[in-house]
């Protein structure tokens, strides 16, 4: 299968850090894998409303929701790029994970049986030099893609405030450079036995 990256800028901010970071990540693809870069500060969703037991479900194909439902299925490869805002993901990065909950029943697709497989990637600037407090992070979004039984290649982590400081991480920069050539490995939960 040819590889499709879908990288999904979530950020209140557009050039910001964390997006300077996954474009220098991104420039290492080989030319012949796709790349689709959406916005979701331009294309927004709606909050996501729990209608699991209300209502009968249909498949998105209106507006932003069709848009990303689509773009999503499509993708082997999905990016999360998302600022570390309180510790975790950003608001736009949450609401799209939220309606996964919604997707998994979708008629004529199994959702948790297409992503099985493809693969979920990470990229974050923070001002912290302490990279842990990005854990929070790398846990939704991990867990995430080990619930779809989903592989997870990580999270590339960059230092940086103002806006182009990340690209004065030179070990950041570093790590971008090969961060997509590696194998990613099944996702697992912590407790799960190998």
């Amino acid at each position: 299968m040819t590889r499709r990256f879908l990288f999904l800028l979530a950020s209140s901010r557009s050039d910001g850090n964390t997006e300077l970071l996954a474009r220098r990540a991104a420039e290492q693809l080989p030319a012949d894998v796709e790349q689709r870069w959406i916005d979701l500060a331009e294309h927004p969703l709606p909050d996501f409303e729990d209608l699991r037991h209300d209502s009968d479900h249909v498949r998105p194909t209106d507006g932003n929701t069709g848009l990303l439902f689509d773009a999503t299925v499509a993708a082997t490869d999905i990016v999360i790029a998302s600022p570390l805002y309180w510790y975790s993901v950003s608001g736009q990065a949450k609401r799209y994970l939220d309606h996964w909950s919604g997707w998994l029943r979708t008629p004529g697709v199994d959702f948790k049986a297409t992503m099985a497989g493809r693969t979920l990637w990470g990229v974050t600037a923070l001002a912290h030099e302490e990279f842990e407090v990005a854990d929070p992070l790398v846990g939704t979004l991990n867990h995430s893609a080990a619930y779809l039984r989903m592989r997870f290649g990580g999270v590339l982590l960059g230092n940086g405030s103002k806006p182009g400081d990340v690209l004065r991480d030179t070990e950041a920069l570093a790590r971008a450079k090969t961060f997509f050539a590696r194998e990613a490995p099944l996702a697992r939960f912590p407790y799960e036995e190998v």
